[in-house]
């Protein structure tokens, strides 16, 4: 019992953190939240994956609610990407049954790595695509996201981040978009991994709280503190070593 309050705590104490980091960066988390319950020895596909699309919903769904205030979502911009990312994140769900747990964790890692590589020379500065291609550039990678959001326990918003500075979203604004984007994406994920998943209520009530607390947290200081020259460095260094530790656990298993 007492080992298992100790696992609670730790826990909840991690997932604090983590909300509050990746909520200034429009993610729910879930690249973490994953490895963090893998690491405390929840059972990968049953717990550790359902509970973390589940927190990774929630914290970007809180993050959402602080970005909308301050006016900086773009819902037109970043409706096509919801909508694919929607669509597609079941089936990525769906296909997490017939893909073995070490592939699983070397794509995590691997889609990670290049995620971060590509923040650093994703630029807002460049021209945005014609309204139209737009459309159909964010319906296509928002559904490639979603799935790889639903196959991995995570909602794509590591992915999404930089597709939407590649297509000219200002920093911040992109930034915002992302929860919006991953806030769908991650319930959809949720959804169909739930009827597989054995989650523990007392954990998960903690964790949730944890979650909009940290969520809360990130959000006021990205929208009133954050600079988007740090705010992208920031970000490619977090993903860059999260896909490091994942690469180097990999290899010691």
């Amino acid at each position: 019992m007492e080992a298992l309050t100790s696992t609670y705590l730790l826990a909840t104490g991690l997932v604090f953190a983590v909300a509050t980091v990746f909520s200034m960066m429009g993610l729910g988390g879930g690249m973490l939240y994953v490895p963090l319950f893998k690491w405390l020895e929840l059972p990968l596909k049953t717990v550790a994956i359902p509970l973390g699309l589940l927190l990774n919903g929630v914290t970007s769904a809180s993050a959402l609610v602080r970005y909308a205030r301050e006016g900086l979502v773009d819902y037109r911009g970043g409706l096509p990407a919801a909508a694919g990312a929607v669509v597609m994140a079941p089936l990525g769900a769906w296909c997490m049954g017939f893909v073995p747990r070490d592939t699983l964790l070397i794509l995590f890692a691997a889609f990670t790595a290049l995620a971060g590589l590509y923040s650093l020379k994703a630029s807002a500065d460049r021209r945005a695509p014609p309204p139209v291609r737009r459309f159909w550039i964010g319906l296509g990678l928002g559904g490639f996201n979603g799935f790889i959001g639903g196959l991995l326990g995570v909602g794509g918003g590591f992915l999404i981040a930089p597709m939407l500075l590649a297509l000219g979203f200002p920093t911040k604004r992109a930034v915002a978009t992302t929860s919006f984007i991953v806030t769908f994406a991650s319930i959809s994920g949720f959804v169909a991994h739930a009827a597989a998943g054995r989650l523990d209520p007392t954990l998960t009530v903690l964790t949730l709280v944890a979650a909009i607390a940290g969520a809360q947290l990130g959000a006021w200081f990205m929208a009133k503190r954050a600079k988007p020259g740090w705010v992208k460095r920031f970000y490619a260094v977090l993903l860059l070593s999260v896909a490091a530790k994942l690469i180097v656990d990999i290899l010691r298993e």
